[in-house]
């Protein structure tokens, strides 16, 4: 079953609150008049047993009943207030009572038999409702009785007007409680609105705009920053997404169109075994250019889309740093660098995945290699800071200006130069700063113009006993911990 429109179910609670509110207002209403006619009857009859007992005062410590009765049939035989009257003494003595409560012949208790406030009786004589105050008082020592009462014709048809006017009332009041609950629906759901209208004017070219907010600091403006904030992170991710595809056109655009140079000049005209080999071998150099232009392009659309995985295990720093230094010893000593490896502690173990550790500090020297003048040096360290392992890779290059630092791990940046352009996409550091974050790190720079820079990034260092080591491994611990690499 489908859920109901939001407005819909607004507007319904909108209508159960203001009918809810409407019948306990009714309610209240009339118990609240019910209470105040009681209050107002039981004062009547209090005054009425008040008069009889001045009535009695005034007669002294007269003990003669008949002659009370005559004094009170005086007062009260032709009163209204006498049609519902009987008084009795403390002895069971009827002292007097009018001819409707002989006819209804209601019993009086004895004073002592009555509480302090009186005690209310209600009967019905005929067609009228009656209520009577069995009240007891006391004048010159002698306690009496006194019962009077009164018709309450004229109080119940009030209340049952009321009754029937409210009942009259509530029609009316649930049909203003659905068109209101109705209109409050659509106010409240009127920004809601102007949101659901501005959002749908955005798409993939117009990503700039942003949603109103409103003055109000309420859930509304919220929803609005909310949204506001996503719709800058998307127009982000797309801005990077064109960038992205952009500058790998551009990338793959130089090396294809000198593969296919190499290839038409080649296929010109006839040519003998020397020249071909020649030109196979340029196209060798482009092909692996490419191939690890596409190889990085290929892992850092894999880390944006979460697919790239790391298997994280033990790594030996004196096993990882002289297999990385064996493999660039030759590239570095071909650019006429001085190359060394300084270990600062033997037996130094961090958690990582041993390809993509090895792949970013390669980065880190083969941009060292790059940027370093002939006669320069590049060294490849591990040192212990506390409980982490810090390594870098420490050159004595060109440097890097203060304005350039902060974008160079940006992807296909590339920091200009005066002379020639070095090669690569510009897309290592940007890999080796993913694969520093995914391990819990972040890859940080020093440098200073003309004097060389330092890369490094920092490890949880971690403590694994000498006799679970392969004897391989223990055997790589006797290495030189400051080996030169010539």
């Amino acid at each position: 079953m489908r859920d109901l429109p939001i407005r819909v179910r607004l507007t319904l609670w909108y209508f159960a609150m203001f009918a809810s509110a409407a019948t306990l207002l009714g309610l209240a209403s009339q118990w609240m008049l019910e209470r105040s006619l009681e209050k107002v009857e039981y004062h009547d009859l209090q005054e009425r047993a008040d008069d009889v007992r001045e009535a009695l005062s005034h007669q002294g410590q007269v003990q003669d009943t008949q002659k009370l009765h005559d004094v009170l049939a005086i007062i009260y035989e032709f009163k209204d207030g006498g049609k519902y009257l009987q008084v009795r003494d403390e002895h069971g003595n009827w002292i007097y009572r009018s001819r409707r409560m002989i006819s209804q012949n209601p019993d009086l208790r004895t004073p002592d038999m009555l509480p302090k406030a009186g005690l209310i009786v209600d009967f019905r004589q005929g067609t009228h409702f009656v209520r009577t105050l069995e009240y007891p008082i006391a004048v010159e020592g002698t306690r009496y009785s006194v019962q009077t009462g009164i018709v309450l014709d004229r109080n119940l048809d009030l209340l049952n007007n009321f009754r029937f006017n409210l009942l009259l009332l509530t029609p009316l009041v649930i049909l203003l409680a659905t068109i209101g609950g109705h209109i409050m629906s659509r106010k409240a759901l009127k920004p809601v609105a102007i949101l659901a209208a501005e959002s749908r004017r955005i798409n993939d070219r117009n990503l700039d705009i942003r949603l109103p907010v409103s003055n109000a600091n309420d859930e509304i403006s919220d929803l609005s920053r909310t949204l506001n904030q996503m719709l800058k992170r998307i127009d982000s991710a797309f801005m990077s997404v064109r960038t992205f595809t952009g500058n790998a056109s551009h990338e793959l655009r130089t090396p294809i169109s000198l593969l296919r140079a190499e290839i038409e000049v080649a296929l010109f005209r006839h040519r003998d075994g020397q020249e071909y080999r020649a030109v196979l071998t340029r196209l060798h150099e482009e092909t692996l250019r490419m191939t690890n232009l596409v190889e990085n392009l290929l892992s850092l659309a894999r880390a944006d889309g979460g697919a790239e995985t790391m298997t994280t295990a033990p790594i030996c720093v004196d096993t990882l740093l002289p297999e990385i230094a064996q493999t660039w010893q030759r590239t570095i000593n071909e650019a006429l660098l001085d190359f060394q490896v300084d270990i600062s502690e033997a037996g130094l173990f961090f958690m990582g995945d041993h390809r993509a550790i090895q792949r970013l500090l390669s980065t880190l020297l083969e941009n060292a290699s790059k940027f370093t003048p002939p006669g320069g040096s590049v060294k490849l360290c591990a040192a212990t800071k506390g409980k982490s392992i810090v390594l870098s890779v420490r050159d004595t290059g060109v440097g890097i200006t203060p304005e350039h630092k902060h974008r160079i791990f940006d992807r296909f940046y590339r920091v200009p130069t005066s002379g020639p352009v070095a090669p690569g996409s510009g897309l290592g550091l940007a890999l080796a700063k993913w694969i520093a974050e995914r391990h819990g790190s972040q890859l940080s720079v020093e440098s200073t113009p003309g004097l060389g820079s330092v890369f490094s990034f920092s490890l949880e260092r971690i403590d694994i006993p000498l006799q679970t080591l392969d004897a391989s491994e223990a055997s790589l611990h006797g290495h030189n911990r400051d080996s030169t690499f010539a």
